[in-house]
């Protein structure tokens, strides 16, 4: 093992939103207990979404399967307060890593991508020669928030060979759009593209660029308010724009979507129907608890304030987290506002000091084996400080614990398909492995 060292300088935060559908509805998957809602703030899973009808399917992968880990005995996670986390380099030469994830195909690979617009697979620990996909001549990079955000696999990509990415392109645009695996399952075929949303951006900034499949096989995106500083346009509180969202999508219904019949505004009467959740100012990193369904989304604050909402599983869209009449749980825009409506944050730092940070990274709640201690916690973590914490329910509310400073620039968190948890190192190209010191 061996740990790399960078210097934590402060730095703007990583981290936007034009299509329309028909509306989709599809039989309802096994009920979820939902988790209670949280009261107001205090300190700081779902199971697979079912596989769905196979499209052209894709080859088999002839690499072995990484074996699951061997049942272990319950036991009680430990307080907040006695957990000291680390990292653990697993892989460097990465250039610009800013996310990772599984294909969820039992093949036991790892998918990491690089900014400049390339997407990488590591597998048995080794990365590949060869890049799984090369969007290099449409990705634009003229901001430091613009590039390949985000790759998400089609929850049946087994069957289907389905997967779709977010990036900005040359004009500084999103994109999101779908490919498909070819022959060789180790590349993405680059012919098949097939884009499913653009959305105008208006400044190089809070582009968002997370894709995820939820617990409910709809595709979620997560958008930014359009950027500059203080959301000039009022996109966060605009029901009229794609910015400033989560978005939920059936990539399964019509081309080149459908809106599900539940998203809250699915009759385009009242705002988008693409439209989940809204009041969001650059939701860089959320994510679903895989044993739960639980949605955690963590998002990028202004000059003062950083936030993680939390959303139970099986209660309904349309909640406004209140962007840009506030900040976390602050006024923005003077010392007094109204609140009624407005979903509070679960949990809160600030950048006023070394205890805090300047810009979040959400990772998601743990359900590995390998550190039972930690299971049912949530983590996440400041891109500037290296500053890392874990947070829990506790009775009515939330308690969160700064629980270690690591010594990089964490740009995303990401699960293998165990469950165990993964971190990119945006400035360092390291891939790494979460440890409990």
């Amino acid at each position: 093992m061996r740990l790399r060292q960078i210097p934590l300088l402060l730095c703007a935060a990583l981290l936007a939103a034009c299509g329309g559908a028909t509306t989709s509805e599809r039989a309802p998957l096994a009920t979820l207990a939902p988790s209670p809602m949280a009261a107001a703030p205090t300190d700081a899973p779902t199971a697979p979404a079912p596989a769905r009808a196979a499209d052209t399917p894709a080859p088999a992968d002839t690499a072995a399967p990484t074996a699951a880990p061997a049942p272990t005995a319950a036991a009680e996670p430990a307080s907040l307060d006695q957990i000291s986390l680390g990292v653990e380099l697993m892989l460097d030469g990465f250039r610009r890593p800013t996310h990772v994830t599984s294909a969820g195909d039992g093949s036991g690979r790892l998918f990491v991508v690089e900014q400049q617009g390339t997407v990488q697979v590591v597998r048995a620990g080794q990365r590949l020669p060869e890049p799984f996909l090369d969007l290099t001549d449409d990705v634009g990079m003229n901001g430091n928030e613009q590039g390949l955000l985000s790759v998400a696999f089609h929850p049946a990509y087994a069957e289907n060979g389905r997967l779709f990415v977010n990036y900005t392109n040359t004009g500084g645009d999103t994109v999101v759009a779908e490919y498909r695996v070819s022959g060789d399952p180790d590349r993405a075929d680059p012919a098949s593209a097939r884009t499913l949303l653009t959305i105008d951006q208006p400044a190089a900034n809070h582009n968002g660029g997370l894709l995820k499949f939820g617990p409910d096989g709809y595709m979620y995106i997560g958008t930014g308010d359009g950027g500059a500083a203080g959301d000039p346009w009022g996109n966060g509180q605009s029901r009229d724009t794609l910015l400033g969202k989560l978005l939920r999508v059936d990539v399964d219904g019509e081309a080149p979507y459908a809106i599900p019949t539940d998203n809250p505004f699915a009759g385009g009467e009242g705002g988008r129907p693409e439209i989940w959740t809204f009041g969001l100012r650059n939701p860089w990193r959320f994510s679903f608890d895989r044993a739960t369904g639980d949605l955690f989304i963590a998002d990028v604050g202004q000059n003062a304030l950083e936030e993680v909402h939390f959303q139970p599983a099986g209660t309904p869209g349309g909640r406004n987290y209140g962007w840009d009449t506030m900040e976390a749980n602050a006024c923005f825009e003077g010392p007094g506002c109204d609140q009624a409506g407005l979903e509070l944050p679960v949990a809160v730092y600030d950048h006023s000091s070394r205890e805090g940070g300047c810009s979040i990274t959400g990772g998601y709640v743990y359900r590995g084996a390998q550190f039972p201690q930690l299971a049912g916690t949530y983590l996440y973590a400041d891109f500037c400080t290296g500053n890392i914490w874990t947070l829990r329910p506790d009775g009515d509310g939330w308690q969160s614990h700064l629980s270690g400073t690591i010594p990089i620039r964490t740009s995303s968190f990401g699960e293998d398909e165990a469950g165990e948890l993964l971190l990119t190192d945006r400035d360092g190209g390291g891939l790494y492995r979460l440890s409990v010191e």
